[in-house]
C-alpha cells in the first residue's frame, strides 16, 4: 500500500514538472527560416515626459576678456643740436685770487667767473657766472738790475650748467721790461753827486767817501725803480680768445 502511495506521488510530481516547463526557442535561425523571429524582450523604452516643473537654467561661466595691449611709448624727441661758439671768440672773467710774477708759480692753478654772456647762432651758449678754471702757463719775477717780469694765464675749462667742457684759450700775457739801463744811469749819478758832496766838505778823503755813499744810495734808488712786478689782483676783469671752437650741449 504505501508503495502504491509512493509511486502515485512520484508520477503526480512529474506530470507537474512537465507542465510547468516552457518549450525552448530555437535560437538555430538559419537552420530553420520559416520559424519566425523570437520575440524581442527588451524592447525601446518611451522617452520620459519631462516635468512641468523646469529645472533651473546654468549659470552662465563669464569668458575672461584680456585686457589690451598697451601702445607703445612714443619715441623721445631727437636732442637739440649742440651750440658750436667759433674760434676767436672773446671771453671775459673776473679772476677769484690775485696772481702776480712773483708770487705764482707756473701751474698754479686759477678760477673765475665769466663776465658777459656768450651766445653763438642766436642762442646763449655760455651764460655769465659760469665756473672757469685756468692755469698760470708762465710766471717770472724781475729782477733788480735786469731781466724782465712775465706772468702768462690761460683758460682750461668751463662749467655750464652742471657740465664742464674744456677750453682752449691764447694765454692772456704780460711782460713788464727789465730797466738796467735806467738803473746803471741812476747808480753813475749818484756816485758822482756823492762824490761832489764829499769833495765840498773834506777834500780828497772826503770826496772818496763821498763817492761810495753816492753809489750805495744810486744803488738803491735804481733798484726800486725798476723792479716792479706784474700783479693781477682778485676781482680783475682778464680777456682771453678762443684758439679752437667750443661746442656746447643745449
Amino acid at each position: 500500500m504505501r508503495s502504491l502511495v509512493a509511486t502515485l506521488s512520484l508520477a503526480a510530481i512529474l506530470v507537474t514538472c512537465g507542465c510547468n516547463k516552457k518549450p525552448e526557442s530555437n535560437t538555430d535561425q538559419s537552420a530553420n527560416p520559416s520559424a519566425p523571429p523570437a520575440e524581442q524582450t527588451n524592447q525601446a523604452q518611451p522617452a520620459p515626459e519631462p516635468s512641468s516643473a523646469s529645472a533651473p537654467a546654468p549659470t552662465p561661466v563669464a569668458t575672461p576678456v584680456s585686457a589690451p595691449a598697451p601702445a607703445p611709448a612714443p619715441e623721445p624727441p631727437p636732442p637739440p643740436p649742440p651750440i658750436v661758439v667759433p674760434a676767436g671768440t672773446a671771453i671775459t672773467i673776473r679772476v677769484s685770487q690775485g696772481l702776480s710774477s712773483k708770487d705764482s708759480q707756473t701751474g698754479t692753478p686759477f678760477t673765475g667767473v665769466v663776465v658777459n654772456s656768450i651766445s653763438a647762432g642766436g642762442k646763449v651758449a655760455i651764460p655769465a657766472s659760469s665756473t672757469v678754471q685756468g692755469t698760470v702757463v708762465a710766471a717770472k719775477a724781475k729782477g733788480k738790475i735786469k731781466g724782465e717780469a712775465v706772468l702768462q694765464l690761460a683758460l682750461t675749462q668751463v662749467s655750464i650748467h652742471g657740465h664742464s667742457y674744456p677750453l682752449e684759450t691764447s694765454a692772456w700775457s704780460q711782460t713788464e721790461k727789465g730797466k738796467g739801463k735806467r738803473t746803471a744811469a741812476t747808480t753813475g749819478g749818484g756816485a758822482a753827486g756823492g762824490a761832489l758832496i764829499g769833495g765840498i766838505a773834506g777834500g780828497g778823503k772826503g770826496a772818496a767817501i763821498g763817492a761810495g755813499v753816492g753809489a750805495a744810495a744810486g744803488f738803491i734808488g735804481g733798484g726800486l725803480t725798476g723792479n716792479k712786478q706784474i700783479e693781477v689782483p682778485a676781482e680783475s676783469a682778464l680777456t682771453f680768445t678762443l684758439s679752437a671752437p667750443l661746442t656746447v650741449k643745449q
